[in-house]
Parts: structure tokens; sequence; C-alpha cells
């Protein structure tokens, strides 16, 4: 860091973070954002360099989600910008509070070509819940806190942060720079052009001179209203075949797993868990569900979305019976009423009311345990089928028997990160997250290539978890330059790509609806060998007898800090007939 007196702009920012509790900054580097860096190392924000600036902003985003406090990324300008478009608008849908802080080029040539000079407020804005672009050096301090803030509040979501590469670095060095553009010539066009760079720098770092001192702002969580709770408690005791599904605005911030894990055994309706909210009741809860969702919501006379809006995933609120009871909880409005006018709309935190709603309700269970015997029958029909199903042999690995020995082998602390279809939709059907906020999915953007950056603030967020990533083979290919990141700083992730040659989840269909493969169809390629040649763990799995093996190799290599990737050659199925979501 600089001397006290001669505080830069990067420090104003840095400080900030670090007064809110940031320990982590995920970037690839870039001239324009250099005294971000160097001024988190100095302040000890661990700095991780990635191999892409999606990658950068996908963890930070994961490590939102594992934390519940906003995840920081930053991005040079220009490309670098538009580079991290896709993360951020994953982020967005995902309602998870990140904040970039993107470079720009300096504030005196914007708009006269300067290298990597676009208008990047039009290219961001959309994707973002906040955007600011900071003019003058006394301000980044604020704007920082003002979007760390916004990130959190209300429904929350990513922020970006502006910053003009003029603003960063030291006023000397800036001076030099605008000084030595204006040259010494002594005509009056000269002499004008100096004195509007003067003008120009003075405004510029108009008091800049005194340091910043961090003013953090409390976060609000927003409390829904005691009508509301009222009503939503009235419904649930006159119902005889209640049912909850609960998404990741439960543990969002204010929301505490433990409280709302509690609260949801007080109550005793059968739940089934989606996004950041799997894991929230263990591995084994009686009152969880996994299978047959959709028919358990068109029999249920009572429906609670925790955090859920009826999008695709419910189709479009067509799974739920028309003449059943449905309490919308969740922070916005929109999201509460969407494709499906609630009775009750319960507008606030979600994980908060359900501590509200088990305070004062009346736990009903012995009402409902033919309504939840039933349920469970189900989930053990299928539960024998999927087994079935496993025990079929082909040429190479059967993908569920795979995923079944993850599910044996993956530890106590296992955290799993989902990035693929159809292999990563399997994955789901089978495996149990552990405990809360130890599944990663991308969220209703269905994105491709969140992996390696989930993976990367799973590992250094939770240092002391397993984390897996589970691969498709087509979503590998984003992120397996990232094993040289995991090298690099020791995260020892163990990766399973399902490699069945092809883009699965596309192909299944298109050939079925149009007799035609074009575009779904990769190859057997070897992506151990990739991984090795960064220095990783690389392990090739192509028959059943090798999976134990295979399995107890990888976590043997990760216990050591080594990362490691297992490419598991695939038997093709029909396990996921008719995957593709309209």
């Amino acid at each position: 860091m600089a001397k006290q007196d001669e505080e830069h702009g990067g420090d104003r920012v840095v400080r900030v973070l670090r007064s809110r509790g940031v320990s982590l900054l995920f970037t690839l580097c870039g001239g324009h954002i250099s005294p971000l860096l160097t001024s988190a190392k100095a302040h000890a924000i661990r700095v991780i360099d990635v191999r892409g600036e999606a990658t950068a902003v996908f963890a930070a985003d994961g490590a939102a989600r594992l934390t519940g406090t906003a995840g920081v990324a930053a991005v040079t300008a220009g490309p670098g910008v538009t580079n991290s478009v896709t993360a951020l608008k994953n982020a967005q849908l995902a309602q998870s509070p990140t904040l970039v802080l993107g470079g720009a080029v300096p504030t005196l040539l914007r708009g006269r070509g300067a290298l990597q000079d676009i208008d990047q407020h039009p290219v961001v804005a959309p994707h973002v819940k906040f955007f600011r672009r900071v003019h003058r050096v006394r301000d980044l301090g604020r704007a920082t806190d003002d979007a760390l803030t916004a990130t959190c509040d209300g429904v929350q979501g990513p922020a970006f942060l502006e910053c003009p590469v003029d603003l960063l670095y030291p006023k000397a060095l800036v001076s030099g720079w605008y000084r030595d553009a204006a040259g010494k010539g002594r005509s009056l066009t000269s002499r004008l052009q100096q004195l509007y760079i003067n003008r120009h720098l003075a405004r510029l770092f108009a008091g800049s001179e005194t340091a910043s001192a961090p003013r953090p702002k409390p976060i609000s969580v927003p409390r829904v209203h005691r009508s509301s709770v009222a009503k939503a408690v009235d419904r649930v005791a006159q119902a005889s075949r209640p049912l909850a599904v609960i998404g990741s605005q439960a543990l969002a911030a204010g929301g505490d797993p433990a409280r709302v894990a509690a609260s949801v055994t007080r109550l005793g309706i059968p739940v089934y868990l989606s996004g950041m909210a799997r894991g929230l009741l263990g591995r084994d809860h009686p009152l969880q569900l996994h299978h047959h969702r959709r028919q358990a919501l068109a029999e249920a006379d009572c429906v609670m979305l925790v955090g859920t809006p009826c999008d695709f995933r419910l189709d479009y609120g067509r799974q739920l019976g028309r003449a059943s009871t449905v309490i919308a909880v969740n922070r916005s409005a929109r999201d509460a009423r969407l494709n499906r006018t609630p009775d009750v709309a319960a507008i606030g935190d979600p994980g908060l009311f359900l501590e509200e709603l088990a305070d004062r309700s009346a736990a009903r269970v012995s009402h409902w345990k033919d309504w939840i015997d039933a349920l469970h029958a189900r989930d053990a029909a299928r539960d024998a089928s999927i087994e079935q199903e496993a025990a079929i042999e082909g040429e190479f690995v059967n993908p569920i028997a795979l995923l079944r020995a993850i599910e044996r082998a993956a530890g106590d602390n296992a955290i799993f990160v989902a990035d693929g279809g159809d292999f990563v939709a399997t994955a789901s059907y089978i495996l149990r997250p552990r405990g809360p906020r130890s599944w990663l999915d991308p969220g209703p953007f269905g994105t491709l290539g969140v992996g390696a950056g989930f993976a990367l603030a799973a590992a250094l967020c939770r240092p002391e978890a397993e984390v897996w990533i589970l691969f498709g083979d087509g979503a590998c290919g984003y992120g397996l330059a990232e094993f040289d990141t995991f090298v690099r700083h020791g995260i020892p992730v163990i990766a399973v790509v399902g490699n069945d040659a092809g883009w699965t989840q596309i192909a299944r269909e298109q050939v079925k609806l149009l007799n035609d493969d074009v575009g779904t169809v990769l190859a057997h390629s070897a992506y151990h060998e990739v991984a090795i040649g960064f220095g990783a763990e690389g392990i090739l799995l192509k028959t059943a007898a090798e999976v134990p093996a295979a399995l107890e190799r990888a976590r043997a290599a990760a216990k050591t800090g080594r990362p490691v990737l297992i490419n598991a050659w695939l038997n093709r199925t029909g396990f996921r007939e008719g995957s593709v979501s309209l």
C-alpha cells in the first residue's frame, strides 16, 4: 500500500472491502485495475487470479452464495468487462449478491478511441441492480460501500462499479501522464490544453488529500408483514395435504440455515428443496422428498412456495393444482406473483418468514402422517427403480452407477458443484447434499461454465470441505484451463467429467424430433491429459470395475492438496427422456 499521505484510489476501494469483511478478490489482471490488486494484497485480501473473467465473476457469485455476503471480482476495461456479462446475468437471475469492480479508460480520454474504450454502461446495466461510474477519487470509498450495500438489500443481486484508471493510480503518477500528453509547448493552443488538463486534474483529485475512513452501511432485511404471516398460519392449519418448495432465497442474508432448518422441522410440512436450499435439512430428514414433485404438487391442497417463483421449473404454475391454496413467500413482489396469483403473497425474507410461521403455528405432523407416508412410499419406489437402472451394464461406465458410487464415497463435508446438462441433471436425482450450502448449481439461467469458479469459491470459503465438480463433457471445455489456477493456488478439487462424447441433453431430443445430431457430437477427448499438463492429477476411467479405485485415488490426491480430474467414459442411457425445457 502507498504511504498514508500517498493513499491512491485503489486503497480507498480496498479499505471499504476490508471493512465489510471481504477476504477474497477474484480477478484476471489488467493495467486498468492493477492498483486494486496490489492494494488488496497489502490489506491481506487474498487475490485469486484466474484464466478468464467469467470464471472470476462466477467465483465471486459462488462465494456470495456460500457466505451470504457479497463476493467480489475485479475485471479490466473493455473486453474484460464484456467477458464478464454472462456471469453477471447468471448472478442476477440467481439473486446472488456479487460486486464487480470494472476498470475503465482515463476520464479525459473517454470516447476518444483509447485502448479498450467502450461505453460500458449499456453493456452492463441491464444485468445488474446497481451501476455507478465514479468521477472523483474522493468518491471511490462511498461508491464502493453503496455498491456492497445494494447487493444485499431487498432482492439480492449483482452490482457493478466502474473505476476509471486515472482514479486508481497515485496522484503524482496520473498528473505526470496527463502533463506528458499535453507537452510543454508555449503556443496558445498548448497553453490552453495545459490549462484544461490542470483543471481536470484538480477536479479529479479535489478532496482526496484526506485519507478515507470506511463507514459501513447496515443491510436492511425485508420482513413479511404480520398480517400475511397470520393468513399463512390459517391456511396451513386448514390443509390436509400441505407441501412446501423451498428455494435459494431461504438462505439469503438474514436467514441462518440452522434456524431455518429447525423451523421447517417444527412446521412438520413435507418439503422439496431446490437451488442453494438443497442440503438445508441434511441427507435423511424425514420431511424431505426427492422424487415425483410434479405429482405431489398436483395433489397438494396447500402449496407454500418459499423463495421459488412459478417459472419454467414449475411449468409456469401449471404443476400446482387449480384448487390448491398457494402461499408465495418472496423478497420480490413480482416473483411472488409470476404466472400464478397466490392466495397469500408474503413479501419479505423467506428464511425469517419460516421462523415466524413456525413460532406461530401448531405442528400437525400426526394429522398429515398418511400424506407424508404416501409421498415417501413414492420416493422409495423411485429409488428402487434407479437402483435397477444402475445395474444395467454396457461397454463403458453406467452414469447412474458412477454417481451412486460418488454418493457413497464422498465425505460428510462434501460440497458438490454442478456444471453440465445430462450428467449433472442425473446427479441431482442421486446425490444427497450433506448440509446447508453444500450444492452449487447455476440457477435459473442454466449457464454452462460455472464449475471452475464455483469450485474455487467453495474451496476457499470452506477450506475444510471436500469439493467435487460434476462436469458434463461439454461444460468441461469452458473451465478446463482453470486447472492451471487450481494448481497455482493449491485448490484440491475433485472433478469428474461425465464423458459420453456429446451434448447429450440436447442430442437426445434433437435426434428424436428432427432426426439429425448436427452440432451435438463430441469425442472421448483426453481431458485427464490436459489436467496432467497443468500439473494436476489425471485419471482415465472406462469400466465399472475401475470406479472404486479411481474414486479412492482421487480423494487421496485431493487430501495431499492436489487437484484431480477423472475422465469417466459413460454409456448413454434413457434416464432423462424428454429433458428439454421450454
